[in-house]
């Protein structure tokens, strides 16, 4: 991804409504909440990057891959309406690296002896609870 990429226009989808919680009668008369829809696989990113966010364990991507993005933090409408965008541009950037392949390794020499002590302890722990026996 280029780290200057940009969403289309036509890609966003703002929509106000009131915003929740306290804030006396502006909260009550005002639309200041703002509501980001970004469709992600009709969207203009790379594949590689949508794969990536489609496969986010995120509860604001629905199922159809539609990201839901609601920010009421602020008393305008603007300024809530830029943080929305920050938000989307924050989540394509954490996905925007691919994860590290991961490679498998042997345990050391010293985490086996380690491991093996602690077994050995464990079972001299164990035997010790059962029963003597009079041979």
């Amino acid at each position: 991804m280029h780290p200057d990429w940009q969403p289309a226009p036509h890609e966003l989808k703002f929509s106000a409504m009131r915003a929740s919680g306290p804030g006396g009668q502006n909260v009550n008369k005002v639309s200041s909440a703002v509501h980001l829809r970004f469709d992600i696989p009709a969207s203009s990113l790379p594949e590689a990057l949508k794969a990536r966010l489609l496969t986010l364990q995120d509860q604001r991507i629905s199922s159809e891959g539609v990201l839901l993005i609601k920010a009421q933090t602020h008393r305008s409408q603007d300024r809530n309406r830029s943080d929305a965008l920050a938000r989307l541009m924050t989540l394509v950037r954490s996905v925007a690296r691919p994860p590290k392949t991961r490679h498998a390794t042997q345990p050391t020499w010293s985490s086996r002896q380690q491991r093996m002590a602690g077994k050995a302890r464990r079972s001299s722990i164990k035997a010790g609870r059962s029963r003597i026996r009079e041979d």
